[in-house]
Parts: C-alpha cells; sequence; structure tokens
C-alpha cells in the first residue's frame, strides 16, 4: 500500500512539472499484457516557457520521453520490463511510419528515462550502463539503440539543477531536497506545486495504516511547513479581507474612483493599510487620497 502512495506521488508529481511544457500522460497504455508506462510525456513542438526552470529534469523533457520513477531501488528484471513497454511503443511507432509509407525516424522514439535511488555498480555494468562525460554524475546510458537511461538519484550532486529529481529520493536525499525547497523564493515558478504534491504524499500516507518508520519522518519533516504555509494563507486570506473592507469605505465616501487608485490600495503592504484605514476618516475629497497614496510612493 505505502508503496503504491509513493508511485502514485511520483506520477502526479512529474505530470504537474511538466504540463506547461507539453502532453503527459500518466500512466499510458502500451500493447502487449496491457503494460502501463508511469509518464509518457510530448514537449510541445514551441515552446513558450523556459525548460531550463527544470534544470536536469528539463533537459530530459527537451524530446519526447518515458519516465519510470521506482521508490525502491529498481531491480534488472523491473529495469527490463521499462525496456520493453520501450520497444513496444517502437514498434507500435514503426507500423504506423509504415501504414504512411515512410522511413521512421530515430528521434520520434522517445527515450526512456529509469529513475531509481540507488543502484549497485555490478548491475549497471551487467546492464551494459555507463556514465558520460556531457552528462552529469549518475546517469548510466545503455547502448545508443535503445535509448535508456538510468537515472540514480543519490548519485547526483547536490545542485540547484538536480532539486527537481531529488525530491523523487529518499532518506537524507529527500530530506536535503526539502530544505532547499523551503529555502526556495515563493515567487519560484516550481516551488508551490512541488509543495502541493509533497502535502498531497503527506495526507495519503497518514491515512495509511501500515507506515514505515520512513513514512512517519517524511511526515515529520513536511508537518513544519504545511503549518507555515496554512497560516501564511491564513494571514493572506485576512490581509485580503482587510483590502475589500478598505475598498468598500472609499467608495461609500467618494463613490466611483479611478480604477488606478483602487489597484495602487491593493498593493499597499499590511502598516499601509492599516494607516490607510485610518487616515480615511479625515479624509473628505478623493483628491486627499491621491496625496496620501503618492506619499507612500
Amino acid at each position: 500500500m505505502t508503496r503504491f502512495v509513493y508511485d502514485q506521488f511520483s506520477k502526479d508529481y512529474l505530470e504537474e512539472l511538466l504540463k506547461s511544457y507539453g502532453t503527459v500522460e500518466a500512466p499510458s497504455s502500451v500493447a502487449g499484457e496491457v503494460r502501463e508506462i508511469d509518464v509518457y510525456f510530448s514537449p510541445l513542438s514551441e515552446q513558450t516557457s523556459d525548460l531550463q526552470n527544470l534544470g536536469l529534469l528539463g533537459r530530459f523533457a527537451s524530446i519526447s520521453a518515458i519516465f519510470e520513477p521506482f521508490r525502491n531501488p529498481a531491480s534488472t528484471d523491473e529495469i527490463l520490463d521499462c525496456i520493453l513497454k520501450l520497444l513496444e511503443i517502437r514498434g507500435k511507432f514503426k507500423r504506423e511510419a509504415k501504414a504512411e509509407k515512410r522511413k521512421l525516424q530515430e528521434i520520434e522514439i522517445p527515450k526512456l528515462w529509469i529513475l531509481t535511488p540507488t543502484a549497485f555498480k555490478p548491475k549497471l555494468s551487467l546492464l551494459g550502463a555507463v556514465e558520460k562525460q556531457d552528462w552529469l554524475p549518475g546517469i548510466y546510458f545503455m547502448a545508443e539503440g535503445l535509448r535508456t537511461a538510468i537515472v540514480v538519484i543519490h548519485q547526483l550532486p547536490v545542485t540547484q539543477e538536480t532539486i527537481w529529481l531529488r525530491i523523487l529520493g529518499r532518506d537524507s536525499v529527500q530530506q536535503k531536497a526539502i530544505e532547499e525547497l523551503s529555502a526556495l523564493p515563493a515567487s519560484h515558478p516550481f516551488k508551490d506545486v512541488t509543495l502541493q504534491s509533497l502535502y498531497n504524499l503527506r495526507q495519503n500516507l497518514a491515512a495509511n495504516q501500515q507506515k514505515e518508520q520512513e513514512d512517519r519522518e517524511l511526515m515529520m519533516r513536511l508537518q513544519p511547513l504545511y503549518q507555515q504555509d496554512r497560516e501564511l494563507a491564513k494571514q493572506e486570506g485576512q490581509l485580503e479581507g482587510q483590502r475589500l473592507l478598505i475598498i468598500r469605505l472609499i467608495t461609500r465616501r467618494f463613490g466611483s474612483v479611478d480604477s488606478s487608485l483602487i489597484e495602487q490600495v491593493r498593493g499597499l503592504p499590511v502598516e499601509q493599510l492599516e494607516n490607510l484605514a485610518n487616515a480615511l476618516l479625515d479624509f473628505s475629497e478623493v483628491t486627499q487620497l491621491v496625496a496620501w497614496l503618492n506619499q507612500q510612493g
């Protein structure tokens, strides 16, 4: 049950990060024995957003890709099963190209990225998976024709470029990534969506009756962030209510006012909103409001 919770988290999390950049199917069925691909990603032909925001994950998503994340170290049989899914996709594309009387281009076939927390060197050697100089450590590529790479998350360098993949790690690796995530500015495009995915994971783990020690530790790590976000949301809700109240007072006192003045009021911080609430008691003309707002600039 716990493994299913983490599997669902991985699929939902990757889908949320990638959906702005292309079509995401999670899961996606392929022929054969009704095998399911965890996440199938097809990038937009013309990107309107910067994939570099996703660091290493963005580099993976620059072409069509299959992502197969594993909570536990992927076994040899599981890796081979992933490759079999890719070969079935390849066969499907080849049949379609033949029906259209054209040659299938290698670039049309998605790249398979197997995401595993750890992997033994002998297993990687057995599979012929090796690192490349122009890629970060921890990424092992199989023979070129297989279009497959094994990403050993716990071997990735601890940099901003890898944080979105290290979130899928375990124990101290995931903990470090969560700490880095919490330190990012609130304006970062992927901070909020990642936190929401983690909070959903926390709730699903809390509902699971068969929690392991690692699950409890993860829930404890997420609890302060969850409480902090709830308090911030509460404060923001109160602040928005204060803004609306002051705007209603302004329109009651002066009737219709220029929309630019309303926007200025909306942009005031808490302290200035409180000052404006007191100052409004002494204003008799809208020009006094304009002058007050100009003084705050």
